[in-house]
């Protein structure tokens, strides 16, 4: 790989534009849409006990990715994923903050997760770290849309029983939040939001710069994750 494409921190935006000239190029876009995808919807779950019962832990966690993240991206073998583990630390810290000690009020979920926005905004307005600014944007825009799914369809009283009370005396809250979703109002808003997700996801692969590659994966992703909990809600 030549050094235009992998030493994109000291260049232009044009850095990160490929044109997929080659299976090297496109196979690069789709490991770096996998990567997305897993970050979105693996580390949750190895996240969640940690943060409900060592909420500390969890939190100094987040300077274990940052190291991890640093070190890839100061290789130029390892830039691109360095970036968006970077990306994913924003995630990492809001969820370990938010779950961790404010998880009884839903209210303030978004902007506890909205963190690393700022941060985000700066990077994508210098060029720098596109990869990983760009899967936290998306990986947000999911959180959000699920989160406005709770709030359309009443979720919400829900959302506090179920923060309140051990894992082991939730199947009931479980079950009555799926007879909350499974009328018509629920399913509709059910199939209007995924359909926006599943819109904005790809639309963002028809784009050639590995970072809207990185957004789609966490934007899509989502569907999946929301999925898996529900169908873990239908089992408990």
């Amino acid at each position: 790989m030549t050094s235009s494409t992998t030493d994109y921190s000291t260049s232009s935006v044009s850095e990160s534009i490929f044109n997929f000239t080659s299976h090297r190029d496109r196979d690069l876009a789709w490991r770096v849409f996998g990567a997305a995808s897993f970050l979105v919807s693996v580390p949750v779950f190895m996240q969640a006990p940690i943060v409900r019962s060592f909420p500390a832990l969890s939190l100094i966690a987040t300077l274990l990715w940052l190291g991890l993240g640093w070190s890839l991206y100061c290789r130029s073998q390892t830039r691109y994923w360095g970036d968006i583990i970077l990306g994913f630390s924003w995630s990492w810290l809001a969820g370990s903050i938010y779950w961790g000690w404010l998880r009884w009020e839903p209210l303030v979920h978004i902007p506890i997760e909205s963190i690393g926005v700022p941060f985000a905004l700066w990077g994508i307005w210098r060029g720098w770290g596109l990869i990983g600014n760009y899967f936290y944007l998306g990986s947000l825009l999911g959180t959000a849309i699920t989160d406005l799914y709770f709030y359309l369809t009443d979720l919400i009283p829900y959302w506090r029983k179920l923060m309140t009370v051990e894992p082991e005396l939730a199947s009931p809250i479980f079950k009555s939040a799926l007879v909350q979703i499974q009328t018509l109002w629920g399913v509709s808003w059910a199939i209007v939001l995924v359909n926006i997700l599943l819109a904005v996801g790809f639309w963002s692969l028809r784009k050639k710069e590995l970072h809207w590659w990185a957004f789609s994966g966490a934007v899509l992703s989502t569907i999946l994750v929301d999925s898996l909990f529900w169908i873990a809600a239908y089992f408990a």
